[in-house]
């Protein structure tokens, strides 16, 4: 890795339930890999979703984020890598259910990922360009790790009559994290996901985001695609599953714009 390229940490969050958020971070992942970026996606969820998705069978998840932030075991000890060349993956279980309990006495509880990110570094062990962090879909111990251990945020926003309201809550909380414990966190974007475009309620969401947010608003926009909701049953990535459709293409002119965005930080970083 180019010394003015550090990992970039990325929390792909939405309080939200079902906003595309577990399905924007395997995608945006992927198509990142399939440009030549080296990613690691950390499934944050209980659920496991991105572990599925990303085909990792529930019976082969020996090692798991559970391990990372309650037993201490390094990022590169959990990775895994995926079907996908230059992607890899810590997976989730359902023992993340448990980690608010057992982690309720623990020194810096809301820092274990950020923690284990940063002995990666300290030890010279850096594989990736991008980490992105699938988180669950509730403001709980888990998601404050992410936030905690994040640069930025990526929102993956529904084109729904109640997406503002959601997004409002969402500001709240990053604004608590940055002011409580990781004051660099920053919205690195909004994604517009499930977009309809012969929906005219889907035209009105994404013209209010981007009245309300400007450039923060990505260009790419994510439609509705049932290519994209069939792939996780066959545990592929829907640029794995069916690279032509809307779908796998919409998430690829994603991965270029976020590079081109982060190559323009940098730049003005340096400056």
């Amino acid at each position: 890795m180019a010394a003015d390229r550090p990992m970039r940490v990325m929390a792909v969050a939405n309080q939200k339930g079902g906003v595309g958020k577990t399905t924007t971070a395997i995608n945006l992942g992927t198509a990142l890999a399939a440009i030549g970026e080296r990613v690691l996606i950390v499934d944050m969820d209980p659920q496991g979703n991105a572990s599925t998705g990303l085909g990792v069978p529930r019976e082969t998840r020996r090692v798991t984020i559970y391990d990372v932030v309650v037993d201490g075991r390094s990022i590169e000890d959990s990775a895994v890598p995926t079907a996908v060349p230059g992607l890899s993956i810590i997976p989730a279980d359902a023992d993340m259910s448990g980690v608010e309990i057992e982690l309720s006495q623990a020194d810096r509880r809301s820092y274990r990922l950020r923690d284990a990110l940063s002995q990666l570094v300290e030890r010279d062990k850096v594989g990736f360009d991008y980490v992105l962090i699938d988180c669950p879909p509730s403001l709980n111990l888990l998601t404050l790790n992410a936030m905690s251990a994040a640069d930025a945020v990526l929102v993956p926003l529904q084109c729904e009559f109640f997406a503002l309201e959601g997004l409002t809550q969402l500001m709240k909380t990053i604004d608590m994290v940055r002011h409580s414990l990781n004051p660099k966190l920053e919205i690195q974007g909004l994604v517009l996901t499930m977009y309809d475009r012969r929906n005219a309620l889907s035209g009105q969401v994404a013209a209010d985001v981007r009245a309300h947010f400007g450039d923060k608003v990505y260009e790419a926009v994510i439609p509705r695609n049932v290519r994209v909701s069939e792939a996780p049953s066959f545990g592929k990535p829907a640029l794995i599953y069916d690279l032509k459709c809307a779908g796998s293409q919409a998430y690829l002119r994603l991965a270029r714009e976020l590079v081109t965005r982060e190559r323009r930080r940098r730049e003005t970083l340096a400056a």
